[in-house]
């Protein structure tokens, strides 16, 4: 089996957000990135599959050149190879576009990305791609199971999980649940040492549109004042729910 799964480079949930260019800009400055959480999901369950199934792992990310050590991240924990186009990753289509000519060619039998990003939480590429590639999605998937080329998958609902039974080749949207965060991995010496070996490729972006175009950003209104209220005085908490916050 052959497997692919798409990686982005996000900031760490950590880092403080700021913006440059009257905010039409993401100030990079002094930010730590990783791998996106569900992408990290998807990867630690592609491991599974290379160590017991005897899977090829192979990721892919579109980034500049800045997002490689987020790639040599991934191929540390396990990936055999890594595919980096060259591009920003500015809009969703175009991100898919990118991915979509990667693995059209590529014979992937699963291709595993993660449901959403957290930094823009768009949602969007894993579907676009099965859709462009004629492929069959199962989006929110929490588990996964794989016999000869049939998959068994389930997945969250509204009030519930869905279990689902397909054929590859397959795209997914995964997230948490489709490994517990216990099992993600910490890449070891040998793993670094392995990974500058391995094959990184760079190839040029396709000509693809975008569809849409960052006009400006803005950070959450502040918090206000808090006002405490002593545990005892129930009423009094009641009255400014009331008539202060007016929320009930």
């Amino acid at each position: 089996m052959k497997i692919l799964v798409c990686i982005s480079s996000v900031p760490d949930t950590t880092s403080k957000i700021n913006f440059t260019a009257d905010n039409t800009a993401f100030d990079t400055n002094g930010v730590q990135f990783v791998i996106n959480p569900n992408d990290e999901f998807g990867l630690t369950r592609a491991m599974w599959f290379k160590e017991k199934q005897g899977a090829t792992v192979h990721i892919a990310t579109v980034g500049l050149a800045t997002v490689e050590p987020v790639m040599r991240k991934a191929l540390a924990i396990g990936a055999d190879e890594a595919i980096r186009v060259d591009a920003a990753p500015t809009d969703g289509l175009f991100v898919a576009n990118q991915l979509a000519a990667i693995i059209k060619d590529g014979g992937y039998d699963l291709v595993i990305a993660g449901r959403e990003s957290i930094d823009y939480n768009g949602g969007m590429v894993p579907g676009m791609i099965a859709a462009m590639l004629g492929m069959n999605f199962v989006n929110t998937c929490i588990q996964m199971e794989i016999e000869g080329d049939k998959a068994k998958a389930v997945r969250e609902i509204d009030g519930g999980k869905e279990t689902l039974e397909t054929s590859l080749p397959l795209i997914i949207g995964g997230q948490k649940g489709l490994v517990e965060e216990s099992d993600l991995r910490i890449p070891n010496m040998r793993g670094i040492m392995m990974a500058r070996q391995k094959k990184l490729e760079v190839i040029p972006a396709t000509d693809a549109a975008k569809g849409t175009e960052e006009v400006r950003y803005e950070k959450p209104a502040p918090k206000g004042p808090v006002k405490l209220v002593d545990p005892d005085k129930l009423d009094e908490l009641i009255s400014l729910l009331h008539n202060e916050a007016k929320v009930i």
